[in-house]
């Protein structure tokens, strides 16, 4: 069973490098035109889901909307929102720029170069917590479809540090390591294999 994570496409809040959060913000033109390219893509690639699951954010939902629109343009398709692939909320500080984030002695400006030391601010969650929540969605609602899709592929659009918790389920990284080899751009793909034991990374 193959699994497609993609990150929802850009916002204006991506563009300002500014912290979402849980903020509802749109996909912005650039956002719209990268979630149809991707779609036009995988449908050139043959490319079909069996089961399709996204954050119920706007920008996410908005993504998968627009990639599937491309591969099932005469078909209707189910798109499941699951609270637990929101993005990591930063509390009080949502809104705020990336450089004004990290120009603190405050423990929040650890968050991507030592995650291990990263404090959330107030009404923030810590990189334990959406950790917490995104392996209970991969056990509780992906690995259970193998018995049904061993050979079915199953799509998920998010967030940047949500994904990255999930990815750290799946390759069995601690939060020391959470961001593995970067956060993962706006409209950007990945995919893993599951064997009904183990995930593996694809491409």
């Amino acid at each position: 069973m193959e699994l497609y994570i993609v990150r929802h496409g850009q916002t204006d809040w991506n563009k300002l490098c500014k912290f979402q959060g849980r903020v509802d913000i749109e996909l912005n033109e650039n956002g719209e035109e990268a979630a149809v390219k991707l779609g036009k893509r995988l449908c050139k690639e043959g490319i079909k889901f069996d089961k399709i699951f996204s954050s119920p954010l706007k920008r996410a939902y908005k993504t998968a909307v627009l990639i599937l629109n491309e591969i099932y343009p005469d078909k209707d398709y189910e798109i499941i929102k699951d609270q637990n692939l929101k993005e990591m909320t930063f509390g009080k500080l949502e809104g705020m720029l990336y450089s004004d984030w990290m120009n603190t002695t405050d423990p929040r400006k650890y968050f991507f170069d030592e995650p291990a030391k990263y404090v959330a601010p107030e009404g923030g969650e810590s990189f334990e917590q959406v950790c917490a929540r995104t392996k209970e969605f991969v056990q509780t609602q992906i690995e259970p479809l193998y018995k049904d899709f061993k050979d079915g592929r199953i799509l998920v659009t998010a967030h940047g540090a949500c994904l990255s918790s999930l990815m750290c389920y799946l390759e069995n990284r601690g939060v020391d390591k959470f961001w593995g080899d970067g956060l993962k751009k706006n409209c950007e793909e990945t995919v893993y294999v599951y064997d009904g034991n183990k995930w593996k990374l694809k491409a």
